[in-house]
């Protein structure tokens, strides 16, 4: 059994961890930090988790990391930088943040907006793309976890620009996404009121999640890749839908991702021509990608649809995790979609 610690538990993607290892048979929750929270008994702040015997909430300087093998850091960037950097070094570590997701600081500071505090570190951290970084994975110390948004567009992306079977400089991803996303604190503008029925882009031309994009496409065209990217906010609480256009044969990519992704246990390429819906991977941690030709000859249309707290974030993690603590890959992780 591997004992594992939560930092940053009270949040969603905290909730939502603590969700999928109380099934998972290799791992145990020895602790669970969360500063503001810190005192209370985890069925308090997450009553649909009460029915599971937890530790009490705890500040994360009070935290004995002794007996911990993996720490799961689900705290905002910028912190979770400061955090780790203090942590044993004989922890192994999934972080949720962006903290580590870019490889040059100076793609960090551009998107983040100040210099990295734990340098040294970043160097060492492996991106934690499962599908596409599993080997160098395994042996990581530290691993950063995908942005939700961008690992809904290099799975489909990615493998495409590696064959170089379309144009690297006509990629244009429109995406929408839950509100789960902007995470759990109180922010007005994710107020119901101000979300529901209605539905409105945001972060255009800037959402941070471009400097993955360009990380990862340029690595995998081996040329620069600077694709056009607007996130829209979905008024639903889970689920991210991303309609990718491209220039390329549409049998050709369609092709080509199903020879990749084949024996891939949470990617699901679905018959050509259909398109994937959030509600199909909800509370799952499986990715549907659906290739559509496009009117327009040359051209594809493209859709990946993903649960943001789940593949695109905390399912990721234990995937990852599992991996760095020897296990199989797949374990805690093969629950069905939840539908309706």
């Amino acid at each position: 059994m591997n004992n594992i610690a939560i930092l940053g538990a009270s949040g969603y993607t905290g909730a939502e961890l603590v969700r999928l290892i109380a099934t998972h048979p290799e791992m145990e929750i020895k602790a669970l930090g969360a500063d503001r929270k810190a005192g209370l008994e985890y069925g308090k702040v997450f009553p649909h988790l009460r029915h599971l015997d937890l530790p009490i909430l705890q500040k994360i300087e009070e935290i004995d990391f002794s007996g911990i093998d993996l720490v799961f850091c689900g705290l905002p960037h910028a912190t979770s930088q400061r955090v780790i950097k203090a942590l044993p070094d004989h922890l192994k570590i999934v972080d949720l943040s962006a903290d580590f997701r870019l490889r040059d600081p100076a793609e960090y500071k551009k998107w983040y907006g100040g210099d990295h505090a734990a340098l040294e570190l970043q160097k060492t951290a492996v991106y934690g793309l499962t599908e596409f970084y599993r080997d160098a994975i395994k042996p990581a110390r530290l691993v950063a976890g995908t942005g939700c948004n961008a690992i809904t567009g290099l799975l489909p992306i990615l493998p495409l620009l590696k064959a170089k079977i379309i144009d690297p400089d006509q990629i244009i991803i429109d995406l929408a996404t839950g509100v789960s996303g902007a995470g759990r604190g109180a922010k007005e503008a994710m107020l119901h009121s101000e979300v529901s029925e209605g539905f409105h882009a945001y972060a255009i031309a800037s959402h941070r999640h471009l400097g993955e994009f360009d990380q990862e496409f340029s690595k995998a065209a081996g040329q620069a890749v600077t694709v056009s990217f607007t996130p829209h906010l979905l008024p639903q609480n889970r689920g991210i839908l991303a309609t990718i256009y491209v220039q390329g044969d549409a049998k050709t990519i369609y092709e080509t991702l199903v020879a990749q992704y084949s024996d891939e246990p949470f990617v699901y390429v679905l018959p050509f021509g259909e398109a994937p819906a959030t509600r199909h991977v909800r509370g799952s941690n499986y990715c549907h990608i659906g290739v559509v030709p496009d009117r327009q000859s040359g051209r594809a249309i493209i859709f990946s649809a993903l649960d943001n707290l789940t593949k695109g974030s905390s399912g990721q993690a234990i995937q990852n995790a599992n991996l760095m603590l020897g296990l199989e890959e797949t374990t805690g992780l093969q629950l069905a979609p939840l539908f309706p």
